[in-house]
């Protein structure tokens, strides 16, 4: 019988026969080689500093991973952003990443229940000297949105929405964001695996939070996957992103 030999040798290079399951990042030591190798040498000083400081903090669970920051800004110059917003702040580890990559005339909406949070970030980010790009806006999203929708001028004006808030509000959000960001804009959601929660039965042991607002990440996800309005792409960054752009 003939065996194919290069087949064969694939197997042994990847370390198991079931080439089914494509999934690269199969131990935190792989992980650790892309932040090593393409993230955190290409990190500009003040997001290093920030990450750093935020890392600290006893709520850094909420943080924006390094490698997905880098995601952010080069999707930010790969469509030519210039007007954005965010939704969900907290120490500014996105925001940062997103301010970087606007051009000079680029600005930020950035929207959060605490003021609190983004001051801790501050002054890093204003020693990056990109401050002026932000329009921080204290207080609940939803009403803040309900605002910009009534004036037409806002309807498809931004170029990139990237959304990290409360999960039990996102649907609230997608429907009031579409038609904030224009045709052939993008919306990035994060969190939509959501501690690998959506693929694990009801009944699996899981942390309090994680339970209670895993059914909205799932609802989400089916909801976004069904929306003629955009197209997607969910990516196994951080604790899940997907993307969504607009196409009516």
């Amino acid at each position: 019988m003939a065996i194919n030999n290069g087949e064969e040798q694939q197997n042994q290079i990847i370390g198991h026969t079931d080439l089914a399951h494509k999934t690269l990042l199969q131990s935190d030591a792989l992980y650790q080689y892309i932040l090593d190798t393409s993230v955190f040498p290409n990190e500009h000083p003040c997001l290093k500093e920030l990450r750093e400081m935020t890392e600290k903090h006893p709520r850094n669970l909420m943080a924006t991973p390094a490698d997905e920051g880098q995601l952010i800004r080069m999707l930010i110059k790969l469509i030519n952003a210039k007007n954005t917003m965010e939704i969900g702040v907290y120490t500014g580890y996105s925001l940062l990443s997103t301010t970087l990559a606007l051009p000079s005339d680029g600005k930020v909406l950035a929207l959060d229940v605490s003021r609190e949070y983004y001051e801790l970030g501050l002054p890093i980010i204003e020693k990056a000297g990109i401050a002026h790009k932000i329009d921080f806006r204290e207080g609940p999203a939803l009403p803040l949105l309900d605002q910009l929708i009534q004036d037409e001028n806002n309807k498809g004006a931004f170029d990139f929405v990237f959304v990290d808030a409360d999960k039990d509000n996102y649907l609230n959000y997608h429907e009031r964001i579409i038609d904030l960001v224009k045709v052939g804009g993008l919306i990035g959601y994060d969190n939509t695996l959501w501690f690998g929660s959506v693929a694990v039965p009801d009944d699996a042991p899981m942390l309090d939070f994680v339970k209670r607002l895993r059914g909205h990440v799932i609802e989400l996800n089916k909801y976004l996957a069904k929306d003629s309005r955009v197209e997607i792409c969910q990516l196994p960054v951080g604790d899940g992103i997907t993307l969504c752009r607009r196409i009516s």
